[in-house]
């Protein structure tokens, strides 16, 4: 079956580059080792712009096509998986980050409890979703619905109340008119 995503993916990162990379850099705090999952990350588009000499990225979603855009871009790893039932280790990930993924994950609080499991003690993950209390995003959200995408959209405080409920230490960043940013510590 043909899915929204397998239609754009080939223009993907034209077409959708909206997220604050300083803002995602600043939260994530990213180390100049170790290693970062892009927790529907598609075709790599936002951690392809934190890529260091010492940072592996691995970059997981469930569109293939969406990942076949990744082998593009130097040194990512794609890798096909459902948010829910991640293929790694507990403990792998120093920082994970997702983008404008959350609110499409089948079921987002056993996302959040997988991405908890695979981020290592003293990890940090950075969810940056569109704020579904602000008109943007209901906007987007209605047009979601419209082409039935399926998308469920959390309010920032709800994923935090999530979060918090997993076990991890949450917070808000609440710097612009269209997203927010939850951050989680392990």
């Amino acid at each position: 079956m043909l899915d929204h995503f397998d239609i754009i993916a080939p223009i993907y990162d034209k077409i959708l580059d909206h997220s604050d990379h300083g803002t995602l850099r600043k939260l994530l705090q990213l180390p100049e080792n170790g290693l970062l999952l892009d927790a529907g990350g598609g075709t790599g588009r936002v951690s392809s712009k934190f890529q260091s000499a010492g940072l592996k990225v691995i970059i997981s979603d469930l569109s293939l096509k969406m990942l076949s855009q990744v082998d593009k871009k130097n040194s990512l790893i794609p890798v096909a998986a459902h948010a829910e039932c991640l293929p790694f280790a507990d403990n792998t990930f120093d920082r994970i980050v997702v983008v404008d993924a959350l609110h499409h994950f089948c079921s987002q609080q056993e996302s959040l409890a997988n991405l908890i499991r695979v981020l290592k003690p003293g990890g940090r993950m950075v969810i940056e979703e569109p704020d579904i209390r602000r008109l943007p995003a209901r906007l987007i959200a209605i047009a979601e619905k419209i082409l039935l995408m399926r998308s469920h959209f959390l309010s920032p405080p709800e994923i935090e109340k999530i979060l918090y409920e997993s076990g991890v230490k949450a917070f808000v960043e609440d710097e612009n008119d269209f997203a927010s940013w939850v951050v989680a510590e392990k």
